[in-house]
């Protein structure tokens, strides 16, 4: 039978909230990926340590405790909005609350913080978060890069468009095979899509098994043509792990950047997109508003 404490470490940690726990003594115990994807700081930096000071503003809420029957939770806050420093120094717009987590004799135990971004361009629509150092570095590096490619475009600049590529086999090898060997292939793949780029373009990480390209085709229709390639490509990485080859093949979104959106609506469109390329049976590209899917060349 699976223990009760093991559950509730799943859920929380597959929860899309960041949720942060806090001992009596104010170190952090628990750290989920949501919180990590959202402040940019991994549950390895922070697990055993003062809540650091970039974050500390989650806990700034003007709340007066109440008198408490034993062994109940004391909600100190049922949502305000604020804010916290993230790691790459940009500020982050938050909605959260705070909770008092208390044994069963009304002893105080600890707290709970939960929150989630507001919709503003600091809290942009990212792939499946993981405490990788590496995985982070890169998310923060494409978001600054996005962020100027679309201010340079809603000032007359250049079209662009989103690639969101997530890699069909990505979480099966990382079940069946340890993060080691999917990460290996991870690898592979992005050596392929790189062979695919045209002048210009930047890709990197945008998720534990995601990809993301900052394209500057001129229309949809070239941004789709240019997706469905890098399909192909990823489709001739030849990929062996202990002798046994494994078959690679990746679903992509595209959306291309329209004058009168905004950053999020585009990067929704391009992750919408890509779930309904995985929809559609993986090996697939999607694109346009109605989400058509085409088999790769």
């Amino acid at each position: 039978m699976t223990d009760r404490s093991d559950l509730l470490e799943a859920t929380l940690e597959s929860a899309p909230e960041g949720i942060g726990l806090l001992g009596a003594e104010g170190l952090v115990a628990f750290w989920n990926p949501s919180a990590t994807a959202i402040s940019g700081f991994t549950s390895m930096e922070l697990l055993g340590r003062p809540f650091p000071e970039q974050l500390e503003q989650l806990l700034q809420f003007n709340a007066q405790s109440s008198n408490q029957v034993l062994g109940q939770v004391e909600r100190l806050d049922r949502g305000s909005l604020t804010s916290l420093r993230h790691k790459s120094g940009h500020d982050v717009p938050v909605m959260a609350r705070i909770t008092v987590l208390r044994d069963g004799f009304g002893g105080r135990i600890g707290t709970a913080i939960v929150f989630h971004p507001t919709d503003s361009l600091d809290a942009l629509p990212r792939g499946e978060a993981g405490d990788d150092r590496n995985l982070q570095a890169s998310q923060s590096e494409l978001e600054e890069r996005l962020q100027r490619v679309f201010e340079d475009f809603e000032q007359g600049g250049p079209a662009f468009g989103i690639l969101w590529i997530t890699v069909d086999q990505a979480q099966e090898m990382r079940k069946t095979h340890g993060e080691g060997a999917c990460e290996a292939m991870l690898a592979k793949v992005e050596r392929s899509l790189a062979n695919g780029l045209r002048p210009g373009e930047e890709m990197g990480r945008w998720g534990r098994g995601e990809f993301l390209i900052v394209s500057h085709e001129r229309t949809a229709d070239m941004l789709a043509c240019h997706a469905k390639t890098l399909a192909g490509l990823a489709r001739t990485a030849d990929f062996r792990w202990w002798g046994d080859r494994v078959s690679l093949t990746v679903s992509i979104g595209a959306a291309q950047a329209e004058q009168g959106t905004t950053l999020i609506n585009l990067l929704e469109r391009a992750k919408n997109a890509m779930f309904n390329s995985i929809r559609a049976g993986g090996n697939q590209t999607s694109s346009g508003p109605g989400g058509q899917e085409c088999s790769p060349l």
